[in-house]
């Protein structure tokens, strides 16, 4: 069990986050204004943050800029904003992860725990490294033959972890010129590149389908 303290000023979304996250196990607590954040980490000393980005009194991404000064909390921002500034901004701040509006509840859950399991002690260590300058990733210092789609994929999965990815963001990820392309091309290079992974870690899974939302990426997951 993990205290998360939700901020968010939408009381039926508060609610229902809330109640999803307690039938996961976890004890939650929700502020609705931005001024009473900082004070509520303060005294409720939550194991996670939900933050909300437009709060009244004080937006969410001041809230993270003044938290980021002497706190590594684990963050994950919610946000009605698609624009990618907004999204770059809050991770450069030092969030965990975002999701966007509308969001399935236990798709949060789901982000939640993965962001929880990151920060445990005696999570397993990560076999990859990256060589963003040769454009290649290796397996407990194997390369890996990856195409220059596969490469950019597994590139972002593996920068967050336990993040789940939808195909249209795989999508952007992979071509810059979409008019030509269909998300059932994302299935198949993904099935491509599990393929790869198998063949170089036999019985480890790394790449997992989300019913309905699209894929996660976990190390240390059979």
């Amino acid at each position: 069990m993990a205290r998360i303290l939700i901020a968010e000023d939408e009381p039926k979304i508060a609610r229902l986050l809330a109640d999803y996250l307690a039938q996961s196990g976890h004890e939650a607590s929700v502020v609705g204004e931005g001024n009473r954040v900082l004070a509520a980490v303060a005294a409720e000393r939550p194991a996670l943050l939900l933050l909300d980005i437009m709060l009244p009194g004080q937006d969410g991404l001041a809230i993270l800029r003044e938290l980021r000064r002497d706190s590594a909390l684990p963050v994950i921002m919610l946000t009605a904003r698609v624009e990618e500034i907004d999204r770059l901004l809050g991770l450069e701040l030092g969030a965990d992860d975002y999701i966007c509006k509308p969001f399935s509840p236990r798709e949060v859950v789901a982000r939640v725990q993965a962001v929880l399991r990151r920060g445990r002690p005696g999570a397993p260590a990560n076999p990859f490294t990256l060589d963003e300058s040769a454009q290649r990733i290796r397996y407990q210092g194997r390369p890996l033959p990856l195409t220059t789609t596969e490469y950019r994929l597994l590139q972002a999965m593996l920068s967050q972890p336990g993040r789940i990815y939808s195909r249209d963001q795989l999508l952007d990820l992979m071509h810059d010129d979409l008019r030509d392309v269909t998300d059932r091309v994302v299935d198949s290079h993904v099935r491509n590149l599990r393929r790869k992974l198998e063949d170089i870690a036999p019985g480890q899974a790394f790449i997992h389908s989300v019913y309905g939302a699209g894929y996660r990426f976990e190390v240390g997951e059979g």
